[in-house]
């Protein structure tokens, strides 16, 4: 799977440049922002897995790149980490009643944000942090790469690993095949749309090798869907 994707929106070079420098020695893929304008246009072009996000920022606020994003079905579940100098309660309540997970009061240990960021994504990508993924009678473990349904193993690609790996993340969301084709294949990379319906059915013949219904579920004009 690609390494998780964690945004950092911090106006100050130097903090930004240190979260960047920590979070890549934990192994996320980082991408910066030095504004609240840049941060929402970052996020329109690839949804991070995770954002650690400023409260006091130029052009628009920290709070307020919260406030849009949680009112937003296609990024209401990315997990926000807030930062901040305001260290009274009435402010922490404000950030967290935006929608921020997790709110950090600054000067903080880098230590702590670490293992922070690490119980959000558990939390939202399990499999990135090497966690057994399991669902009704699907096991799937994402450091041997394997796959079992009812105790027997399955014969997955790659690709169709990969693709299991997002639906068992979140069961019963519809994953659109734009989204999809960017979670799996990544961004840089151009396949077509249709591609993902072939891949699909290589999974659903996976999954129903050894019996047992489909369990993927097509969303006409939507998407796919675990369960």
């Amino acid at each position: 799977m690609p390494l998780p994707k964690v945004l950092v929106v911090e106006d100050e070079a130097a903090q930004r440049e240190v979260l960047t420098y920590n979070l890549e020695a934990e192994g996320y893929a980082v991408t910066q922002a030095d504004n609240g304008e840049e941060a929402l246009l970052l996020v329109e072009e690839e949804t991070p897995d995770l954002i650690v996000l400023d409260w006091m920022l130029p052009n628009v606020s920290g709070i307020e790149v919260c406030r849009r994003l949680k009112s937003r079905n296609d990024t209401r579940s990315v997990p926000i980490i807030m930062l901040s100098a305001r260290s009274e309660e009435v402010d922490m309540v404000r950030g967290l009643e935006t929608g921020a997970d997790d709110y950090m009061v600054k000067p903080y240990s880098v230590a702590e944000l670490m293992a922070r960021v690490r119980n959000q994504l558990r939390r939202s990508r399990p499999s990135a942090l090497g966690a057994v993924l399991e669902w009704e009678d699907i096991t799937l473990d994402p450091e041997t790469h394997r796959v079992h349904r009812g105790g027997k193993i399955l014969k997955l690609g790659p690709t169709e690993f990969r693709l299991l790996t997002t639906f068992m993340e979140k069961p019963g969301r519809v994953w659109s095949r734009e989204v999809l084709l960017d979670r799996v294949w990544g961004r840089d990379i151009y396949v077509d749309t249709r591609t993902v319906d072939v891949h699909i059915g290589r999974l659903r013949k996976a999954l129903c090798a050894h019996g047992g219904g489909d369990p993927l579920r097509t969303v006409r004009g939507a998407g796919y869907a675990l369960g």
